[in-house]
C-alpha cells in the first residue's frame, strides 16, 4: 500500500524539516557547482521507455540476484558516512529495513554504527565498504573484522584520492574546524531539538564504530575525522587492487568507475564486479552522469564481470531504466538516508515497498514479467542511450 511520503523528493523534504542543515546538506551536496550531481538525476529522468500493450503480464517478478544475494528487487543500499548521525543508531535501523524487505545493505568504514551491531540488528551481515588506507595494517584489521563479523561481499571504493571540494561543507563548518565552525553547527543543532533529543542524546555513541580499535584518541568524533582524513592515500594504483584481492576472500566489487579503460582494468585486477559511480556527484565536478557512462562500459565488457550502477536514482522507474543500460542491479545512497532521517526503519522500508511497487508497474506497462528481460530494447529510441 502506498502512503505519504510517496517519492523521493517527498522524503528528502521530510529530512530537510529534521536534521540540522550542515547535516542534510553533507549528504545532499554535491563537488564544485554540482553540475554532475543536478546531471546525475537529470539524465536518468531524460531517457524515454517505449510502451507496450496486450502483453500477458499477469506474472510479473522483481525478484533478482546481485552479487551472488537474492534480492525483491535488483537494488542494494549504498554505504553512506555518517548515516548514523541521521536517526538513532541510523545503520542499525536502516539494515534492519533492508532485511526485511530483502535487499543488501552496505556499511561504510565511516559509519557510525559498529559491523557487529549492524550485524545483530538485521540479523545477518551487510556488505562492508572499504578505502585503501594508507595504513595497510588498519586495512588488514578492517578486512579480518568484516570477515569475522560474517561480511562476504567487499565494496571498495577508488574514486577518493582526496575529496571533492564540497562548497556546502565549507558554508556550514563541518569541512574546518575552529571555533567559529563550531558556533555555526551549534546555532544549527540548536534549531532542531527533535534531532538533539532522538539522535544527539538517544544515539550516542557517535563516533565511527568500525575504527574503534584503528582510531588514537578515544571517542572523540573529532580525532576520528582528523586521522580519516590523513589516512586518504593519493598513490594507490592498480597494483594496491591486486594487493587487496589477495587479502580478500570473499566477492569485490570495485566502486567508482566512469571510464571503460579502468573498468578493464578492474577485471584484469580480479574484480569480481564494478559498480559504475561518480560518488553521487561529490568528486570530480563536470564528470559525466552515470546514465551516459554506463553503457559504454556495459558494452566494452560484454558482460564479463557484473555491472551495478549508482547516483542519480530516485525511483523504481530509474531501476528500471539502469537496468536496460547494461546494468544488473544499483546500488541507492541518498533516497535511503532521506528516509531514514524522516521515518527511521519504517521509512527506509516504506520507500523500499514504494520502489518495488514502481519497479513491478514499469515493468508491466513495457511488456516485460522478469528483470532479466529487460535491455535496450525497452527505450523509445535506443540508439539516443549509446547503445
Amino acid at each position: 500500500m502506498l502512503s505519504y511520503p510517496a517519492t523521493a523528493t517527498d522524503w528528502r523534504q521530510r529530512a530537510r524539516s529534521r536534521l540540522p542543515r550542515f547535516l542534510f546538506d553533507y549528504v545532499d551536496g554535491g563537488a564544485g557547482a554540482e553540475a554532475t550531481l543536478a546531471a546525475n538525476v537529470q539524465d536518468f529522468a531524460a531517457l524515454r521507455l517505449r510502451q507496450r500493450v496486450l502483453v500477458d503480464v499477469a506474472q510479473v517478478d522483481t525478484r533478482s540476484q546481485i552479487a551472488g544475494q537474492d534480492c525483491a528487487l535488483p537494488l542494494a543500499l549504498a554505504p553512506i558516512g555518517l548515516a548514523g548521525m541521521m536517526a538513532r543508531r541510523g545503520e542499525a535501523q536502516a539494515a534492519r529495513a533492508a532485511a526485511a524487505v530483502g535487499v543488501p545493505f552496505t556499511l561504510s568504514t565511516v559509519g557510525i554504527c559498529p559491523l557487529a551491531e549492524v550485524t545483530a540488528a538485521a540479523g545477518q551481515a551487510p556488505w562492508f565498504q572499504l578505502y585503501m588506507l594508507r595504513d595497510r595494517g588498519a586495512v588488514q584489521a578492517l578486512l579480518q573484522q568484516a570477515w569475522d563479523a560474517g561480511s562476504r561481499t567487499l565494496v571498495f571504493t577508488v574514486d577518493l584520492p582526496t575529496t571533492g571540494l564540497r562548497h556546502r561543507d565549507t558554508r556550514n563548518g563541518l569541512a574546518h574546524g575552529g571555533a567559529r565552525s563550531a558556533l555555526l553547527r551549534a546555532g544549527q543543532v540548536l534549531a532542531r531539538p527533535g534531532w538533539v533529543r532522538r539522535v544527539a542524546l538517544g544515539g550516542k555513541p557517535l563516533t565511527f564504530g568500525n575504527l574503534a580499535a584503528q582510531v588514537p584518541g578515544g571517542r572523540d568524533l573529532n580525532a576520528f575525522k582528523a586521522w580519516v582524513d590523513a589516512q586518504f592515500d593519493a598513490s594507490v594504483t592498480w597494483r594496491d587492487i591486486a594487493w587487496l584481492r589477495g587479502q580478500w576472500k570473499g566477492r569485490l566489487l570495485i566502486k567508482g568507475v566512469l571510464d571503460a579503460h579502468d573498468a578493464q582494468a578492474a577485471v584484469d585486477s580480479g574484480a569480481d564486479g564494478i559498480v559504475v559511480s561518480n560518488h553521487g556527484g561529490r568528486q570530480l565536478d563536470g564528470a559525466p552522469s552515470t546514465a551516459r557512462a554506463l553503457p559504454a562500459i556495459a558494452q566494452a565488457l560484454a558482460g564479463r564481470t557484473e555491472l551495478l550502477v549508482d547516483g542519480g536514482i530516485r525511483s523504481g522507474v530509474d531501476v528500471f531504466k539502469a537496468l536496460a543500460l547494461g546494468a544488473r542491479g544499483v546500488l541507492v545512497g541518498r533516497p535511503w538516508v532521506w528516509a531514514l532521517a524522516g521515518r527511521g526503519e519504517a521509512g527506509v522500508r516504506q520507500l523500499l515497498a514504494t520502489w518495488q511497487r514502481e519497479l513491478a508497474v514499469t515493468m508491466m506497462l513495457a511488456g516485460v514479467t522478469r528483470v532479466a528481460e529487460i535491455s535496450h530494447r525497452h527505450f523509445d529510441n535506443p540508439s539516443q542511450t549509446g547503445l
